[in-house]
């Protein structure tokens, strides 16, 4: 799309608040008003469009992309893309070897599983390898009902944490504000960045993993301006 406007601002109306490109209320891929609950993210999505080059780049558009998913979709389709983490959480499958990667898994992963099982009263089944381990019937009906919860724009954000870090866990975490979203990068990326440390530079790999981390950190921040 060709930039078509001048000026990207911020409007107040219905208890929410909406972008205007040159006075036109900014809508979703779906035609509908897109309004958001915070002046802060409205703030930031007038940011990203008053940014924009000549041509529109969606993926220089975090909060703009995140804030349509939040209007568009639905929110069962969110929920259950989220929700099928509680099985399935990265933490629970851990290295047979080498020590150090095990020892890195342990360090790192330990904490989130224990801050969720305060948390949510709720314990975890994990293994060693690839073999799925399924989780007690407790566990996901808990970690679930959580998601459900959540408003659909806090739904929006969750989805890239959880499906782009594979831990519900983590995304939770991130949420809850119980660990700095760096850091819990830092934890769902760990098998990634072990095998960069291993095998060596790869351009591609790297800007994939590059890619990733935006994607998380993005919708990290985008849960921040809902606050």
């Amino acid at each position: 799309m060709k930039r078509f406007w001048t000026d990207a601002s911020v409007t107040e109306e219905d208890g929410g608040f909406g972008v205007t490109l040159d006075a036109r209320l900014l809508k979703t891929p779906a035609r509908v008003a897109l309004m958001v609950p915070t002046r802060a993210l409205a703030e930031a999505i007038a940011a990203e469009w008053a940014a924009a080059g000549e041509t529109v780049d969606p993926r220089a558009m975090p909060m703009t992309g995140l804030a349509n998913a939040a209007v568009d979709r639905a929110d069962d389709e969110l929920i259950a893309g989220i929700t099928r983490y509680a099985d399935s959480d990265q933490f629970c499958y851990r290295a047979e070897g080498p020590s150090p990667l095990v020892e890195r898994q342990a360090e790192a992963w330990d904490a989130l599983l224990g801050w969720a099982r305060r948390r949510y009263d709720v314990d975890f089944a994990t293994s060693s390898g690839i073999l799925h381990v399924a989780q007690p019937p407790e566990t996901v009906r808990k970690l679930g009902h959580a998601v459900t919860m959540l408003d659909r724009f806090r739904l929006a954000a969750l989805s890239p944490l959880v499906t782009v870090g594979g831990s519900l866990v983590a995304g939770l975490a991130v949420l809850e504000q119980a660990i700095p979203p760096e850091a819990a990068w830092e934890s769902v990326s760990l098998d990634e960045r072990w095998q960069l440390e291993k095998w060596g530079s790869d351009a591609e790999a790297e800007a994939a993993l590059d890619s990733k981390r935006a994607d998380f950190l993005a919708a990290a921040r985008f849960l921040e301006l809902l606050s």
